[in-house]
């Protein structure tokens, strides 16, 4: 097989959920639709990977500076819901529950991956909670042991700022 096809084998299969196999059936699928596939696929990628970038001010992704839900006028300020990544933020703008602004940290408080409070976006999250018109952050995090861990630490930065620190539920109903 040609390096060419391996290599684009190789890069498939780094994508969450396509291994090896997957791949190949996927780089096969697209070198028998290039001009209906691959070629549109390859110029929108390179498309999105030139134009955006993440918002200065929450993290999500967008194609200015600031994202399209920082700047709109009609989210509640007063709100931040702190989530660890910015495909957490587009489920929980899917859902259509939040009216509020978001703060990606982008991940969790992680020992055994060398993640610190350094590697997050914790600072950037308490300077914008000291922003007079907050009142409240809801931190949005997994039940696991790491989101766990950088839920108490972040409410830990947080306890001396006069505003409401909450957390989602989450466990088995009663």
């Amino acid at each position: 097989m040609d390096t060419a096809v391996d290599d684009l084998i190789k890069k498939l299969a780094r994508l969450p959920g396509l291994g090896p196999r997957s791949a190949r059936r996927a780089a096969l699928y697209l070198l028998q639709n290039r001009e209906r596939l691959m070629v549109p696929l390859a110029q929108g990628m390179h498309d999105v990977a030139t134009r955006i970038r993440a918002c200065a001010d929450c993290g999500n992704l967008d194609t200015g500076d600031v994202c399209k839900i920082c700047i709109n006028t009609r989210r509640d300020r007063t709100t931040i819901c702190v989530v660890e990544d910015v495909g957490s933020l587009w489920a929980i703008e899917r859902a259509a529950v939040f009216s509020g602004l978001y703060h990606v940290l982008g991940g969790t408080l992680s020992a055994i991956d060398g993640r610190g409070p350094e590697d997050l976006h914790i600072g950037r999250l308490v300077k914008r909670a000291t922003v007079p018109e907050t009142t409240e952050v809801i931190l949005a995090l997994s039940a696991t042991v790491d989101g766990q861990t950088t839920a108490h630490y972040i409410q830990e930065r947080l306890a001396s700022l006069p505003i409401d620190v909450t957390r989602l539920a989450h466990g088995v109903p009663v």
